[in-house]
């Protein structure tokens, strides 16, 4: 479509372009039913067969073993801050990782339902390291460690999975499905789904079910595990259409080649601009070089009058949403599954243009 942009939001973000067509000429009618995902019940045949199609394909494409559990919640990552506490701290505190803001967060939260361990604090590097196993503080009698995999306002991301002696929690809202992920090594993974697999409004929740069941007697039960998997994630109504729209995407993801061409493509993409950060004499990245984020490129010249111009000149060009955090001023390039190549080659020739047109 010639009228459509390059968006590089970091969340909601941009969609595969045969999704958003498929769910448009389904919008009216899905498979002859004669009304709308957006109609019909949740409790009847039509949407069962949607909500299974789509927990099936996911636990397909992730290799989720059978000792795990697949929720479709709402709430977002903010909700999991305090479920995740509610049903897992077991009255024994927990140990946080504070590599961003939404870690940072998560761990205030947490610390509402009981003693909260902070493993290591980024505050002081600004955010641009990811800590080697080494670094990490576990608090011996945590009943769980909690990460975020991927800092979207900061461009930092975990390359790997630490060994931490204890359950292991991780928020992976802006890189699920863009890498293999060994879920069996997890008590349990949550994730945002607006990033790369869905519209807002939908939160994937993978358990392992040995770690159901645990819950305060203070949890609400909208926010109780054991609950939700009982009910299939149907306690209440779901959010119907985003699990659609999460369907739809994940058979995109299977027809492109599944989760390791999704890894593949996202080191294709982030290389193309991190080669012209590391050639630059304008633009600076902001991660370090082993923490940097293949999903979110974060990035500055040093005048916020120059990312003004580069931010409405990129916007001229129809590549937009580039803008930094309100956190942290800049550029930030979000490289999700849905970004084409041709995205990722445009905003690199556009800041070498801009690097040449400053006569840097």
């Amino acid at each position: 479509m010639a009228d459509r942009v390059y968006n590089f939001a970091a969340g909601p973000a941009v969609m595969p372009e045969a999704v958003l067509k498929k769910a448009q000429a389904e919008l009216l009618n899905w498979h002859g039913c004669g009304m709308s995902v957006m109609e019909m019940s949740h409790r009847g045949s039509q949407f069962a067969e949607i909500h299974a199609e789509a927990k099936e394909r996911f636990k397909r494409l992730l290799k989720v073993p059978d000792t795990h559990e697949v929720l479709f919640l709402q709430g977002g990552a903010t909700a999991q801050f305090a479920a995740v506490p509610l049903n897992l701290m077991d009255g024994r505190g927990a140990s946080y990782a504070v590599t961003g803001n939404f870690s940072g967060i998560a761990a205030r939260e947490a610390a509402k339902y009981g003693p909260v361990h902070i493993a290591y604090e980024g505050k002081d590097n600004g955010y641009s390291h990811i800590p080697t196993q080494d670094e990490l503080d576990i608090g011996p009698e945590s009943a769980y460690f909690h990460f975020c995999a991927n800092n979207t306002i900061f461009g930092t991301e975990w390359h790997y999975v630490p060994e931490t002696g204890v359950p292991l929690v991780a928020d992976m809202s802006s890189d699920i499905m863009s890498r293999p992920v060994d879920v069996g090594k997890f008590a349990l993974i949550y994730a945002g789904a607006q990033k790369n697999i869905a519209p807002a409004g939908l939160t994937v929740v993978i358990i392992d079910k040995s770690f159901a069941g645990r819950a305060a007697a203070s949890t609400p039960q909208i926010m109780d595990y054991a609950k939700m998997i009982a009910k299939d994630s149907m306690l209440n109504t779901p959010p119907c259409w985003c699990i659609y729209m999460l369907g739809l995407v994940l058979e995109w993801v299977e027809e492109q080649g599944g989760v390791a061409e999704m890894d593949r493509r996202r080191a294709e993409r982030s290389s193309l601009v991190y080669e012209v950060l590391d050639n630059s004499r304008i633009f600076k990245a902001h991660a370090e070089p082993a923490s940097r984020s293949m999903m979110n490129v974060t990035f500055r010249t040093g005048s916020e009058e120059l990312d003004a111009e580069f931010v409405k000149g990129a916007a001229a060009r129809g590549l937009v949403n580039v803008k930094g955090h309100r956190l942290t001023g800049g550029m930030r390039v979000s490289l999700y599954n849905a970004m084409p190549l041709a995205g990722a080659k445009a905003v690199a020739e556009y800041m070498k243009d801009f690097e040449v047109e400053h006569h840097v």
